[in-house]
């Protein structure tokens, strides 16, 4: 083993030390040691140093991307941990294809519950910008037509 790791941005690499992959992927140090205790990744162990290798790079890798599209560690984990089941990696390729498509439907609802609740908040707002108070009633009015407003009341 060479006394230091590899240039890390040579993608031929195949070791890296903690600072070396935190900077690769623009995380911290302590992130890394976290996904260790998580069982995610397993560097090896060089007297106090840790050692990561090629496929903690791919791991980290697929980490990061699925805590970017919402995915849990816990689920993210038992993506990886389908890597090595021996058939190819199918179930791996099968059961991650099935969880981007649950996750692509819920962000869809996300996405509907938003505009909804968008087009519901514009609304409210319009009202409020085009209500004044008459002077000699006290009561809300509409401000362009000068009719009175029935209630705030939902």
């Amino acid at each position: 083993m060479p006394d230091s790791p590899k240039n890390p941005t040579n993608t031929n690499s195949s070791q890296y030390t903690i600072k070396e992959l935190s900077s690769v992927y623009d995380v911290t140090a302590r992130t890394l040691r976290y996904y260790e205790g998580q069982g995610l990744l397993s560097p090896e162990r060089v007297g106090q140093h840790r050692i990561y290798n090629a496929a903690d790079r791919v791991r980290l890798a697929w980490i990061l991307r699925g805590r970017r599209v919402g995915f849990s560690l816990a689920e993210i984990g038992e993506m990886l941990d389908l890597y090595d089941l021996g058939d190819g990696r199918e179930t791996q390729r099968a059961v991650t294809l099935e969880r981007c498509e649950e996750r692509i439907k819920a962000l869809k609802a996300q996405r509907d519950d938003l505009n909804a609740t968008l087009k519901e908040l514009q609304g409210f707002s319009t009202l409020i910008s085009n209500v004044v108070r008459d002077d000699q009633t006290g009561n809300w009015i509409h401000a362009e037509t000068g009719e009175p407003l029935a209630s705030y009341g939902p």
